[in-house]
Protein backbone atom coordinates (compact mmCIF):
# COMPACT_ATOMS: atom_id res chain seq x y z
CA UNK A 1 0.00 0.00 0.00
CA UNK A 2 1.23 3.74 -0.84
CA UNK A 3 1.87 6.06 1.98
CA UNK A 4 -0.31 8.40 1.85
CA UNK A 5 0.83 12.05 2.12
CA UNK A 6 1.20 13.54 5.10
CA UNK A 7 1.57 17.69 6.27
CA UNK A 8 3.02 18.90 9.26
CA UNK A 9 1.91 21.60 11.39
CA UNK A 10 4.63 23.16 14.07
CA UNK A 11 2.30 24.68 16.96
CA UNK A 12 4.38 27.59 18.28
CA UNK A 13 1.34 30.29 18.74
CA UNK A 14 1.20 30.19 22.60
CA UNK A 15 1.61 32.47 24.95
CA UNK A 16 4.30 31.24 27.02
CA UNK A 17 2.88 31.99 30.04
CA UNK A 18 4.74 29.12 32.00
CA UNK A 19 8.05 30.53 30.60
CA UNK A 20 7.83 33.98 31.81
CA UNK A 21 5.93 34.69 28.55
CA UNK A 22 8.95 34.43 26.48
CA UNK A 23 8.19 32.66 22.76
CA UNK A 24 8.95 29.23 23.23
CA UNK A 25 9.31 27.72 20.19
CA UNK A 26 12.34 30.66 19.80
CA UNK A 27 14.48 29.73 23.17
CA UNK A 28 17.14 27.86 22.85
CA UNK A 29 18.45 24.64 23.02
CA UNK A 30 22.07 23.36 22.52
CA UNK A 31 22.28 26.76 20.48
CA UNK A 32 19.08 26.09 18.22
CA UNK A 33 15.42 27.25 18.79
CA UNK A 34 12.98 24.92 20.41
CA UNK A 35 10.68 24.85 16.99
CA UNK A 36 14.07 24.10 15.27
CA UNK A 37 14.73 20.77 16.72
CA UNK A 38 10.78 20.08 16.18
CA UNK A 39 11.52 21.10 12.69
CA UNK A 40 14.31 18.64 11.90
CA UNK A 41 12.66 15.89 13.50
CA UNK A 42 9.54 16.01 11.82
CA UNK A 43 10.97 17.15 8.41
CA UNK A 44 12.00 13.24 7.16
CA UNK A 45 7.96 12.63 8.27
CA UNK A 46 6.29 15.16 6.50
CA UNK A 47 6.06 16.23 3.31
CA UNK A 48 5.69 19.83 3.86
CA UNK A 49 5.84 22.25 7.01
CA UNK A 50 4.08 25.17 8.16
CA UNK A 51 4.79 27.07 11.69
CA UNK A 52 1.37 28.58 13.28
CA UNK A 53 2.91 31.27 14.92
CA UNK A 54 1.43 35.07 16.27
CA UNK A 55 4.46 36.67 17.13
CA UNK A 56 8.07 36.73 15.76
CA UNK A 57 7.07 35.80 12.76
CA UNK A 58 10.21 36.82 10.63
CA UNK A 59 11.95 34.76 13.71
CA UNK A 60 10.49 31.23 12.91
CA UNK A 61 10.09 31.91 9.11
CA UNK A 62 14.18 32.13 9.29
CA UNK A 63 13.46 28.38 10.19
CA UNK A 64 12.73 27.86 6.44
CA UNK A 65 8.82 26.65 7.03
CA UNK A 66 6.22 29.34 5.95
CA UNK A 67 4.74 30.91 9.27
CA UNK A 68 0.91 31.45 9.69
CA UNK A 69 -1.09 32.93 12.49
CA UNK A 70 -4.06 32.51 13.61
CA UNK A 71 -7.44 34.03 12.27
CA UNK A 72 -9.67 34.19 14.97
CA UNK A 73 -9.32 37.13 17.54
CA UNK A 74 -7.56 36.60 21.00
CA UNK A 75 -5.54 33.38 19.70
CA UNK A 76 -7.98 31.03 21.00
CA UNK A 77 -5.32 28.27 21.47
CA UNK A 78 -4.04 25.35 19.32
CA UNK A 79 -6.98 24.32 17.92
CA UNK A 80 -7.10 27.43 15.85
CA UNK A 81 -3.40 27.40 15.15
CA UNK A 82 -4.12 23.98 13.89
CA UNK A 83 -6.96 25.18 11.60
CA UNK A 84 -5.11 28.52 10.34
CA UNK A 85 -1.99 26.36 9.41
CA UNK A 86 -4.19 23.81 7.37
CA UNK A 87 -5.48 26.38 5.35
CA UNK A 88 -1.90 26.05 3.93
CA UNK A 89 -1.57 22.31 3.32
CA UNK A 90 -2.58 19.96 0.79
CA UNK A 91 -1.72 16.58 2.16
CA UNK A 92 -4.37 13.96 3.15
CA UNK A 93 -3.33 13.74 6.97
CA UNK A 94 -2.11 16.20 9.28
CA UNK A 95 1.03 15.13 11.49
CA UNK A 96 0.41 18.32 14.43
CA UNK A 97 3.44 18.85 17.30
CA UNK A 98 3.80 21.61 19.81
CA UNK A 99 7.05 23.69 19.53
CA UNK A 100 8.23 22.31 22.80
CA UNK A 101 8.94 18.68 21.94
CA UNK A 102 12.51 18.80 21.09
CA UNK A 103 13.10 15.06 20.97
CA UNK A 104 10.04 13.49 18.82
CA UNK A 105 10.06 9.99 17.29
CA UNK A 106 11.45 9.73 14.02
CA UNK A 107 9.09 7.18 13.22
CA UNK A 108 6.54 9.12 14.81
CA UNK A 109 3.60 9.77 11.95
CA UNK A 110 4.63 6.47 10.07
CA UNK A 111 3.41 4.85 14.21
CA UNK A 112 0.47 7.56 13.77
CA UNK A 113 -0.76 6.49 9.90
CA UNK A 114 -0.39 2.81 10.94
CA UNK A 115 -2.73 3.02 14.10
CA UNK A 116 -4.98 5.09 11.94
CA UNK A 117 -5.45 2.70 9.28
CA UNK A 118 -5.47 -0.62 11.77
CA UNK A 119 -8.21 1.30 13.65
CA UNK A 120 -10.09 3.08 10.93
CA UNK A 121 -10.20 6.39 12.72
CA UNK A 122 -9.38 9.67 11.50
CA UNK A 123 -7.79 11.16 14.43
CA UNK A 124 -4.99 9.58 16.21
CA UNK A 125 -2.90 10.73 19.33
CA UNK A 126 0.38 9.80 20.37
CA UNK A 127 0.95 8.35 23.93
CA UNK A 128 3.34 6.62 26.49
CA UNK A 129 2.71 4.26 29.08
CA UNK A 130 2.04 7.52 31.34
CA UNK A 131 -0.10 9.98 29.84
CA UNK A 132 -1.21 10.66 25.99
CA UNK A 133 0.00 13.87 24.55
CA UNK A 134 -2.91 15.62 23.12
CA UNK A 135 -1.08 17.80 21.02
CA UNK A 136 0.80 15.35 19.26
CA UNK A 137 -1.70 13.86 16.88
CA UNK A 138 -2.13 12.72 13.31
CA UNK A 139 -5.71 14.07 11.56
CA UNK A 140 -7.24 13.62 8.60
CA UNK A 141 -8.22 16.78 6.96
CA UNK A 142 -11.89 15.97 6.42
CA UNK A 143 -11.89 16.91 10.25
CA UNK A 144 -11.09 20.44 9.62
CA UNK A 145 -15.17 21.25 8.67
CA UNK A 146 -15.86 19.65 12.07
CA UNK A 147 -12.36 21.92 13.74
CA UNK A 148 -13.67 25.13 12.04
CA UNK A 149 -17.44 24.63 13.45
CA UNK A 150 -16.43 23.66 16.81
CA UNK A 151 -14.17 27.02 17.29
CA UNK A 152 -17.43 28.75 16.09
CA UNK A 153 -19.34 27.74 18.38
CA UNK A 154 -16.72 27.87 21.37
CA UNK A 155 -14.97 24.90 21.55
CA UNK A 156 -10.97 25.66 22.94
CA UNK A 157 -9.64 22.01 24.34
CA UNK A 158 -7.83 20.10 22.42
CA UNK A 159 -9.48 17.18 24.05
CA UNK A 160 -12.71 18.25 23.94
CA UNK A 161 -12.55 18.76 20.53
CA UNK A 162 -11.13 15.20 20.06
CA UNK A 163 -13.65 13.64 21.84
CA UNK A 164 -16.11 14.61 18.94
CA UNK A 165 -14.41 11.85 16.60
CA UNK A 166 -13.19 8.21 17.23
CA UNK A 167 -9.97 8.48 17.67
CA UNK A 168 -6.78 5.91 19.02
CA UNK A 169 -3.44 6.14 20.63
CA UNK A 170 -0.09 5.28 19.06
CA UNK A 171 1.73 4.10 21.89
CA UNK A 172 5.34 4.88 22.38
CA UNK A 173 7.65 3.33 24.85
CA UNK A 174 10.06 6.16 25.76
CA UNK A 175 8.11 9.02 27.88
CA UNK A 176 11.06 11.49 27.27
CA UNK A 177 9.89 11.56 23.31
CA UNK A 178 7.63 13.69 24.45
CA UNK A 179 9.12 15.98 26.71
CA UNK A 180 7.80 19.41 27.07
CA UNK A 181 9.97 22.22 27.88
CA UNK A 182 7.38 24.82 29.26
CA UNK A 183 10.25 26.34 32.01
CA UNK A 184 13.50 27.21 32.99
CA UNK A 185 13.63 24.31 35.46
CA UNK A 186 12.47 22.36 32.19
CA UNK A 187 15.27 23.65 30.12
CA UNK A 188 17.86 22.90 31.94
CA UNK A 189 16.69 19.21 32.37
CA UNK A 190 16.11 19.10 28.20
CA UNK A 191 20.03 20.19 28.05
CA UNK A 192 21.22 17.15 29.72
CA UNK A 193 18.93 14.60 27.67
CA UNK A 194 20.58 12.01 25.62
CA UNK A 195 19.29 13.48 21.83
Amino acid sequence: MTRPDIDGIVLAGGRGRRMDDRDKGLVELAGRPLAGHVIDRLRRQASTLVISANRNLDAYASLGCPVVPDTLPDRPGPLAGILAAAAHTRAEWLLVAPCDTPFLPADLADRLLATAQAKGVALVRAADPERIHYTVMLLHRRLLDDLADALATGERRVQGWQARHPHAEAVFDDPAAFFNVNSEDELRRAAVMPK
